[in-house]
């Protein structure tokens, strides 16, 4: 995919096991790589792995790594040159992992899988793709052999280019579109139709969906309003009639337990982006989740209680919430090339949050940066700007609403924000301060450091006194009286209160 046209915004981070076995693998395996996701499911050692498209064979190494000596993966592509880069660096990644791993690399068609002689159906336990299943003129043939080569309980697990609606005829046939991948995106909808159609019947979606971002304008105005995201989807095999799968949650009362035996998510792990699972925490699962964690190959990582014997009716419960670890979120980086030859990486501006103090995010900081590379990488550089109303300061004038700053990139330290190459200082004395409403001293903001027109504009507080209402009644004569004649009542008065 060039990423000069073409870029895909914030997925979820793969596991520190996957991100430390792509780091292990060759440079030049890694420069060849074209894909859109992470389809590797952590637990898979020991399995059989088939990667379909494999190209120069990242997936592959990693997979290797994954399955560990007593495993086997297969790589199929098409493409000579690749083939050769992949099979080019197995010494050196054998050495790399201290033993030789089971890893092959065969040339065929993804339509036809059991046309290749190294390859025999029902053998296989987990099938993988990246990025390579639109490219296929026949979708449908493709699912159908990767569903013969399965074995029962077998898992299709693989990223690709989806759309929400279907591509028109000038868009599905364009040349540059085909060859970003946009071209062969399929309307998701369409997709688990045809999934449906093949015998995957429950599709599951890993993730949400991380959004397509055109750069070319040219690109742009050829695709019209049309969406894409990249998507990874699992499909499992079942075909047995006591395991099959329906196409809608239905509850049996089953519930299932997490054995805890997943290397690196001992605590806690996710199927999908609706089901996630505490070690040892029974939860309640609708029969098709129930058929997955106990019949697939998944079933020595889970324990079902229950069968379906007895019906209860539509799944209605609801999962345990799905939280996000903090590992999964580290996917905010971004690579600038800086003064050497090596890129600088920098984490991506965090969206904006409705709080006053980061305010101290600069105009001058945002056009700095508008025609920089991390301009473009921002997430938030489509989002529509953010309005807020300042807390009023004590005594105060009224102050309107203004438009929240788009923010590349800032730190919180202690009471103060501080927005980075912020230089601008004010000459008019110390910094004034503006305490919130609350009266909570515990967060002040420089006013001083804000670039106009968020400089908050005060007015000087004017004192309120207590008086009585004969100084009420003396102050009312004295402004009916002359300048002269207040003049000359001023000792006296002075005189009155010094005796007072």
């Amino acid at each position: 995919m060039n990423q000069k046209q073409i870029s895909i915004g914030p997925t979820v981070s793969p596991h520190p096991l996957i991100r430390d076995a792509i780091a292990r693998v060759p440079k030049a395996i890694r420069d060849r790589f074209y894909g859109c996701g992470v389809p590797l499911p952590p637990g898979i050692d020991g399995l059989r792995v088939l990667d379909l498209g494999c190209g120069s064979g990242r997936d592959c190494y990693v997979a290797a790594r994954l399955v560990g000596p007593t495993g086997e993966v297969v790589g199929v592509d098409m493409t000579d040159e690749q083939l050769r880069v992949a099979r080019e660096f197995v010494p050196e990644y054998a050495a790399t992992l201290g033993y030789s791993p089971h890893l092959r690399f065969v040339k065929g068609y993804i339509e036809f899988l059991a046309q290749l002689p190294e390859l025999y159906p029902g053998t296989i336990d987990l099938c993988i793709s990246n990025n390579a299943v639109n490219l296929s003129p026949n979708k449908e043939l493709v699912l159908r052999s990767v569903f013969e080569m399965l074995r029962e309980g077998g898992e299709f697990q693989f990223s690709d280019i989806y759309a929400d609606r279907r591509l028109p005829n000038h868009v599905r046939t364009h040349p540059v579109l085909m060859g970003e991948c946009l071209g062969g995106a399929l309307y998701t909808e369409d997709f688990k139709r045809l999934c449906q159609r093949v015998g995957f019947v429950d599709a599951r979606q890993v993730s949400a969906p991380a959004p397509v971002r055109i750069e070319a304008p040219e690109l742009r105005d050829l695709v019209g309003a049309t969406q894409f995201y990249s998507i990874t989807f699992r499909l499992f095999k079942f075909a047995r009639p006591a395991a099959v799968l329906e196409p809608t949650r239905e509850d049996y009362g089953q519930v299932a337990v997490y054995r805890g035996t997943i290397e690196g998510q001992r605590a806690r792990t996710r199927l999908d982006s609706q089901w996630a699972f505490e070690a040892q925490r029974p939860v309640l699962v609708d029969g098709n989740t129930a058929v997955i964690l106990g019949e697939s190959w998944m079933r020595r990582h889970f324990e079902v209680r229950g069968d379906r014997s007895q019906h209860f009716g539509g799944f209605a419960a609801q999962p345990p919430p799905v939280q996000l670890e903090p590992w999964e979120t580290d996917h905010e980086l971004e690579y600038e090339i800086g003064n050497g030859a090596d890129p600088v990486v920098r984490r991506r501006g965090i969206q904006p949050l409705p709080t006053p103090y980061f305010l101290t995010g600069l105009r001058a900081q945002a056009d700095a940066r508008s025609g920089s590379a991390s301009r473009r990488a921002s997430p938030t550089r489509d989002s529509p700007p953010h309005t807020m109303s300042l807390p009023m300061p004590r005594a105060s004038a009224p102050m309107r609403e203004q438009p929240f700053p788009r923010l590349s990139s800032f730190s919180i330290s202690q009471s103060n924000v501080r927005a980075e190459n912020a230089g601008l200082r004010s000459s008019n004395g110390p910094p004034a301060r503006a305490m919130p409403a609350d009266g909570d001293p515990r967060f002040v903001l420089p006013v001083a450091r804000l670039a106009p027109p968020y400089a908050l504009r005060t007015s000087p507080a004017v004192p309120r006194i207590a008086v009585s209402p004969a100084q009420q009644q003396q102050q009312a004569q004295q402004a009916q009286q002359s300048p002269q004649q207040q003049q000359q009542a001023r000792p006296q008065q002075q005189q009155q209160l010094t005796g007072s």
